[in-house]
């Protein structure tokens, strides 16, 4: 099973930016990023399956970008523009390649190997 490590979480003010990074311990084709707010349930937020294959939630699209860097196995997530509502723990998560590609990307279920998690608090 990969091993994920999450870091850059932290506090920001509404309309800043946070970059968080995830490292895998082995090369991985799909990866995302999924987040969980406290009493709800984990959403997807972004995933790369290849350099023109990434989706994203609507709530995020235009304002976050996902990026995948294979030689140092690392996905990185550029936050922009957060809002309060985007506060979350995120959670860094990796698939078989194919569903990246797939309709259950954005289904948590889906997903073999989670990190720990990276906190990101937006205040207003």
């Amino acid at each position: 099973q990969v091993q994920l490590v999450e870091s850059g979480g932290g506090s920001v003010k509404a309309g800043g930016s946070l970059r968080l990074s995830c490292v895998a311990s082995e090369y991985t084709d799909c990866m995302g990023w999924f987040r969980q707010a406290p009493g709800k349930e984990r959403e997807a937020v972004a995933v790369f399956g290849s350099e023109v294959n990434t989706r994203y939630a609507d709530s995020v699209k235009g304002r976050f970008a996902i990026s995948k860097d294979n030689a140092k196995k690392t996905l990185t997530l550029q936050a922009n523009s957060l809002k309060p509502e985007d506060t979350a723990m995120y959670y860094c998560a990796a698939a078989d390649w194919y569903t990246c590609f797939s309709a259950s990307w954005s289904n948590a279920d889906s997903y073999k190997s989670w990190g720990q998690g990276t906190q990101v608090t937006v205040s207003s």
